[in-house]
């Protein structure tokens, strides 16, 4: 029988980098989730046993603290450009390097009415994404994202005039809660020059839509914040959305003879929705 392999890659993932900038009295904490990839000839080793071209994935992990202390961490986009472009470099084999970052968020502490210059506190579990594949020969394809964005509407949101058959119990309605954990991934056609600004205005049309949009259904409004993502940089050329439906059920109080004008809900997290679609710059 003739095997041929495929395709493969390898790296490490689930990097925790932690670090602290010092200015001054006042600290900055940057909390990262590193994973590294390498793609490329790598064939001999699966087949031959032959480890001459895999460069161990605890120097990856060592690479990444050793680039942490050299370098800036900021914006997340250069760091991940500036490790893939050196996994390249170190590992002649590899026809693609991938690091993708994680940012977890903190936010200062505040005491007496004031910021707190060395204490923060854990955010939502919502983190910013990058990613940067550099190629050789191709260059760099940059992407940013946001995982778990956790959002609630209580007005402004339908579901009708869906088809019904024999199995159908859900009623319509005009006036329900919405609620979903944005998970969004979207494409530069370059390295941005403010990585920063421009996370910020992709996540907030994201975030104006959801909250604005008269939506018919998620997929309604999924629509509409793509849209208004794409509008909002111009370096954005495609972005992927992923809505799951996290279902606010209202509760039948019948039994204890009262009413529920849509105000008691019970949240359930399974089973649930799973809305998802890629919009693409026209030309």
């Amino acid at each position: 029988m003739s095997v041929t392999l495929a395709s493969d890659n390898y790296g490490k993932s689930a990097i925790r980098l932690v670090k602290v900038v010092r200015d001054g009295a006042r600290h900055h904490l940057h909390d990262y989730t590193v994973a590294v990839t390498c793609e490329g000839q790598f064939a001999a080793t699966h087949v031959d046993g032959d480890n001459s071209v895999v460069l161990p994935t605890d120097t990856m992990k060592n690479t990444v603290y050793a680039f942490a202390r050299l370098h800036d961490v900021r914006p997340p986009e250069r760091f991940a450009a500036r490790l893939a472009a050196h996994f390249l470099d170190a590992s002649p084999e590899a026809t693609r390097a991938t690091v993708e970052i994680a940012v977890h968020g903190w936010q200062r502490l505040e005491v007496d009415g004031r910021a707190h210059d060395t204490a923060f506190e854990r955010g939502s579990d919502e983190a910013r994404l990058c990613t940067v594949a550099d190629t050789r020969g191709d260059g760099a394809l940059v992407e940013a994202g946001v995982r778990d964005l956790v959002v609630l509407r209580t007005a402004g949101s339908a579901f009708s005039g869906y088809p019904r058959d024999q199995y159908t119990t859900l009623k319509e309605t005009r006036d329900r809660i919405f609620a979903t954990a944005v998970s969004a991934r979207w494409r530069y056609d370059r390295l941005v020059a403010d990585p920063d600004a421009a996370f910020a205005a992709v996540r907030r049309a994201l975030v104006a839509t959801f909250a604005n949009h008269a939506s018919e259904s998620v997929q309604h409004t999924l629509y509409a914040m793509g849209a208004s993502a794409l509008a909002a940089v111009d370096a954005v050329v495609e972005i992927r959305l992923s809505l799951p439906n996290k279902h606010h059920l209202l509760v039948d109080l019948s039994a204890f003879k009262l009413d529920n004008p849509n105000e008691v809900f019970v949240a359930t997290t399974e089973p649930y929705g799973l809305i998802e679609a890629t919009l693409r710059r026209g030309a």
